[in-house]
């Protein structure tokens, strides 16, 4: 019986270089297949205009899926109108194109536990950062 080596009991991702089992069929682990595929999403957005119901069927994906991009807030409507889920913030009702919350109680919910909103460019871009209790 031949010794096999324990680096010979598995393959490596292409994109992140994740150890996968022997067995495993692809040659990306699952984030990266999801990465992937947001990314292709993201680009089909992008250049067509489309809703969820078109995003689900061109990608073959469930609906569900896009929506719960959509309430995690990775994907919105430009155009509040077109909002075809009729989404409401889960705090105070008002209608919402993405997330779980609107601006406002977002906003209080992050004063209210201690998290403040850091600048750190003029971009559209910011990130949440925890205030030391006192």
């Amino acid at each position: 019986m031949q010794a096999r080596s324990l680096f010979e009991n598995f393959n490596t991702c292409e994109l992140c270089g994740r150890a996968l089992p022997v067995t495993y069929q692809k040659v990306l682990c699952e984030s990266c297949i999801e990465q992937q595929l947001f990314a292709d999403v993201k680009e089909y957005i992008r250049t067509n205009d489309v809703n969820e119901y078109d995003v689900a069927k061109e990608f073959n994906i469930p609906l569900s899926r896009v929506k719960h991009w959509i309430r995690e807030g990775r994907i919105e409507y430009k155009d509040k109108r077109l909002n075809a889920i009729k989404m409401h913030c889960m705090s105070c009702g008002t209608p919402i194109t993405f997330g779980t919350l609107c601006a406002k109680c977002l906003r209080q919910k992050n004063t209210a536990g201690h998290t403040k909103v850091q600048e750190t460019s003029p971009s559209r871009m910011r990130y949440l950062e925890d205030v030391p209790k006192k």
